[in-house]
C-alpha cells in the first residue's frame, strides 16, 4: 500500500464520519434525484436517446484522427488558431504564449475541467495574470482556495450557511444575505471584469468536426460574457470530445441535460465557429482552440478501457454512487472524482499515484446503469484493477492469498477445516485491519454446511 493509497484511505475515514459534510451532500443530492427523475419523464424512449449518443460516441472515437483533422482544415478557415498540446505541461506553454503576445493582465475563465485538469488558473499566475472563474459554483470554491468539488456542481459540498460565511469573510457582506442577494452580488462585480478583461477562456462541451465548431452548454451566460466582452477567446478541449456532425448535437444537448442536471435542455447553449467577422459588433478579435491530449491517445489504445472516453461529463455516475456520496469529491484527489474519475485517473496521472481509486467501488453498477453514454463504467474498474495487479502492483502476499481463497472457494468444505475459536481470532486481528475499525464480522459458530445438514 503507497502514501496515495493509504492518505485516501485516512480521507475517506474522516469524511464519512463527518455528519455535517453528509447532511449537506444529501441534501443536495436529493434536489438533483427530483430533477433528473423529472427530466427522464419527458422521454417518451429514454433507451432510444441514449443508444443514439452511445453509438455515436463511439463511431467518433473509432475515427478520432480523421475527425479532429477535419475540424481543424474547417475551423482553421475562418482565421481560428489551431494548437496541439500532448501533455499539461505544453497547453500551459502555449497558454502563456497567448497571454504574452496580447499582453493580459487579467483573464475571465467559464467553467471547464479541462482547464482544472492543466491547473490552468495556477499557471497563469504564476506568470503574474489574474484568472477569475465566472461559473458560480466555480467562483465559490476559488474565493475559498478549493478546486471543484464534482464536475457539474463545483461547490456542491457547501450550504447556503457555509456561502454567507465565506462571503461575510471575504468581501465583508451581511451574513444573512438571502441566496438572490449572494448571486446578484457576484453579477455586479463579474460584469465589472468581463469588460475590463483582455482574455476569455472557455472549455468544449463538444467538438463539432463537419462544420469545424465548438459547442458550449451553461445555465447562467457566463460563457457567453467571457467570449463576448474580451478581445481574445481560448477554448480548450480535450481531444475526446469530438462528435460527428452537427446533426448530432441536436441529440446529444438534451441527453446531456438530462442526465447532469434534470433540464429539458440547458438555459445557454452556444457553438462558436471562430472570432467576430466585419460588421459583426461583439464576439472577439481572435479565436485559438487548444486540443488537449493528456494521456488520451494511450488511454485510446487500451481493448477495453478506451470506451470510458465517449463519457460527456454529465457526472451522472457521481451522482449514483454511493462511495462519492460518502466519501466525497475531494478524497479521491483527482480532477475527475467519482466513477469515471475512478477509471481514467490511473491513466491521466499514472497507476501509482491513482490506481488505488479503481478499488474504491462496490461494483454495485449503478455508474452504468444511469450513464447516458452507456459506459460500463463498473467492469472497466474491474479491468483497472487486474491491470494494476498484473503490471503495476504485484504483491506476491496478496496473491498467495487470493489463490488460496480461490482453492477454498472452489472446495467449500475447506471451510469447515480448523476450530471455531482459531478463526474467530483471526477475525479479531488480522480481519479488523482488513474490513474496518468501525466494524467487526459476526463470531463463527457452526458452518452453514454443517447447520443446514442438522436440518434436514
Amino acid at each position: 500500500m503507497n502514501k496515495y493509497y493509504k492518505k485516501f484511505l485516512v480521507d475517506a475515514d474522516r469524511v464519512s464520519k463527518d455528519l455535517k459534510h453528509r447532511k449537506t451532500i444529501k441534501f443536495n443530492m436529493s434536489k438533483y434525484d427530483a430533477a433528473v427523475e423529472k427530466g427522464r419523464m419527458r422521454y417518451i424512449n429514454i433507451e432510444a436517446a441514449r443508444n443514439y449518443v452511445a453509438a455515436k460516441k463511439r463511431e467518433a472515437l473509432s475515427e478520432l484522427d480523421k475527425n479532429l483533422l477535419q475540424f481543424e482544415e474547417k475551423i482553421s478557415k475562418r482565421g481560428v488558431e489551431v494548437l496541439w498540446a500532448t501533455d499539461s505541461k505544453m497547453a500551459g506553454h502555449l497558454i502563456n504564449e497567448i497571454i504574452t503576445n496580447h499582453n493580459a493582465k487579467l483573464i475571465v475563465k467559464s467553467k471547464s475541467m479541462t482547464t482544472e485538469e492543466i491547473e490552468f488558473n495556477h499557471r497563469v499566475e504564476s506568470i503574474g495574470v489574474e484568472s477569475v472563474e465566472t461559473d458560480l459554483g466555480e467562483y465559490i470554491v476559488q474565493i475559498a482556495g478549493e478546486k471543484p468539488y464534482h464536475i457539474v456542481t463545483p461547490a456542491m459540498h457547501k450550504s447556503k450557511i457555509d456561502v454567507n460565511e465565506l462571503f461575510h469573510e471575504k468581501f465583508d457582506c451581511d451574513i444573512n444575505l438571502t441566496a438572490e442577494e449572494l448571486t446578484n452580488y457576484v453579477r455586479v462585480k463579474l460584469r465589472k471584469l468581463y469588460q475590463k478583461a483582455e482574455i476569455g477562456v472557455t472549455g468544449a462541451n463538444f467538438i463539432i468536426s463537419d462544420i469545424g465548431a465548438i459547442a458550449v452548454t451553461e445555465n447562467e451566460g457566463n460563457a457567453i460574457m467571457s467570449t463576448s466582452f474580451p478581445k481574445v477567446h481560448i477554448a480548450i478541449a480535450g481531444i475526446e470530445k469530438v462528435i460527428p456532425t452537427m446533426r448530432d448535437l441536436g441529440r446529444f444537448w438534451p441527453v446531456l441535460a438530462s442526465h447532469g442536471t434534470g433540464q429539458a435542455v440547458t438555459v445557454y447553449n452556444t457553438i462558436f465557429t471562430g472570432a467576430k467577422k466585419d460588421g459583426e459588433n461583439f464576439g472577439p478579435e481572435k479565436m485559438y482552440v487548444i486540443l488537449l491530449d493528456n494521456k488520451r491517445t494511450e488511454l485510446l489504445k487500451q481493448p477495453v478501457q478506451s470506451d470510458s472516453l465517449a463519457c460527456i461529463r454529465c457526472g451522472a455516475c457521481l451522482n449514483a454512487c454511493p462511495v462519492y456520496r460518502n466519501i466525497g469529491g475531494y478524497t479521491y484527489e483527482a480532477t475527475y472524482g467519482g466513477p469515471i474519475g475512478s477509471m481514467i485517473s490511473p491513466f491521466y496521472q499514472g497507476f501509482e499515484k491513482s490506481a488505488h481509486l479503481s478499488y474504491a467501488c462496490s461494483i454495485c453498477g449503478k455508474c452504468t446503469e444511469v450513464c447516458p453514454a452507456k459506459i460500463d463504467i463498473h467492469m472497466l474498474l474491474l479491468h483497472n484493477r487486474n491491470q494494476d495487479v498484473e503490471f503495476h502492483n504485484k504483491n506476491g502476499i496478496f496473491g498467495f492469498i487470493m489463490k488460496s481463497f480461490k482453492r477454498m472457494a472452489l472446495n467449500p468444505f475447506l471451510f469447515d477445516i480448523g476450530f471455531n475459536g482459531i478463526k474467530n481470532f483471526f477475525l479479531r486481528t488480522i480481519g479488523k485491519n482488513m474490513f474496518s475499525k468501525h466494524r467487526s464480522l459476526p463470531p463463527l459458530q457452526k458452518s452453514f454446511r454443517k447447520t443446514y445438514k442438522k436440518s434436514l
